[in-house]
């Protein structure tokens, strides 16, 4: 007998960098277990619709401004579920509003939240590990929950040996910008999660550009950067320079104040890089950062 096929429209509401999860009842399917807002696309609907019908009727909010993040196909014993997930950022001003008993949760608790199968991949973008590594070569990179951006500024033929030399864990703890990402084939696509953008290639995207499923970290040096980040759906952003560095000597220092102004308007996980230290991650989150990111001192 074939399984019954479930469409859900599933929401990642964000605000301050906090995820909003709440608590599925024992009598309902995957019972006993925390879960994201959401429910079943009805007949006549379109996911967001759906999505948006829903956060109002569970969780008291309407908002407007949705942005695809995700599409999962899982199979339980039981039923198979196609989850389509949108992502919005929840304003000061509506934090009142929401129902009880949803609750707001770090993303570094999250990890130890116990949700459904099918959200598994959903944790794993939402968490970032707190230090990043960056380096122009490979010989560096981890099976672990640690990042390393691999920066480099031209594809050469050689890079897809080195890629293919790595095991999957190993991949998939990539960050590679947009450019070199693009070159590779869509199986090694697939295997980096992390695409980066620099602030130029950032500016000239629009809110739909960005490819769904793919976690998306940008470039910023302004406040309008940060905002551009926010408004494509953009999954965190590095803050720089905040100290003067060697390798960009010309650009013009933050500061530990000036960054505190911008990652404190912050949706979403702010990065502190430039001349910083893994002993300064205490310092950085003071001022609003999430975590570090460097190349010497890393």
């Amino acid at each position: 007998m074939a399984k019954p096929i479930v469409d859900v429209a599933i929401a990642i509401l964000i605000h301050r960098g906090k995820i909003l999860v709440g608590w599925r009842d024992e009598q309902q399917h995957q019972g006993g277990k925390h879960e994201f807002p959401g429910g079943k696309v009805e007949q006549g609907e379109t996911p967001e619709e759906a999505c948006r019908r829903e956060i109002y009727e569970e969780v008291g909010i309407g908002l407007k401004d949705w942005h695809q993040f995700d599409y999962i196909h899982h199979e339980y014993d039981d039923i198979i579920v196609n989850l389509h997930l949108f992502h919005s950022y929840v304003p000061d001003e509506l934090l009142n509003l929401i129902h009880q008993p949803w609750a707001w949760y770090t993303r570094d608790q999250l990890l130890h939240l116990n949700f459904p199968k099918a959200n598994k991949n959903i944790i794993k973008r939402l968490y970032w590990p707190h230090l990043i590594k960056i380096s122009n070569t490979l010989s560096t990179v981890e099976s672990s929950d640690a990042l390393l951006y691999w920066r480099i500024e031209e594809f050469e033929p050689q890079y897809i040996e080195q890629l293919t030399a790595l095991d999957e864990g190993q991949r998939s703890s990539l960050i590679i910008n947009v450019d070199i990402w693009r070159q590779l084939s869509p199986e090694l696509q697939k295997q980096i999660k992390t695409v980066h953008l620099k602030q130029s290639q950032l500016m000239n995207l629009h809110k739909g550009d960005l490819t769904v499923g793919v976690r998306y970290i940008a470039a910023c040096h302004d406040a309008v950067s940060l905002k551009q980040a926010q408004q494509i759906g953009c999954d965190a952003v590095f803050i720089s320079p905040v100290k003067s560095t060697t390798t960009h000597p010309e650009a013009v220092a933050l500061g530990w104040e000036r960054f505190s102004d911008l990652a404190q308007n912050s949706q979403i996980p702010v990065f502190a890089l430039g001349g910083v230290h893994p002993d300064d991650l205490a310092t950085a989150q003071q001022h609003g950062a999430y975590g570090l990111a460097g190349i010497r001192n890393f």
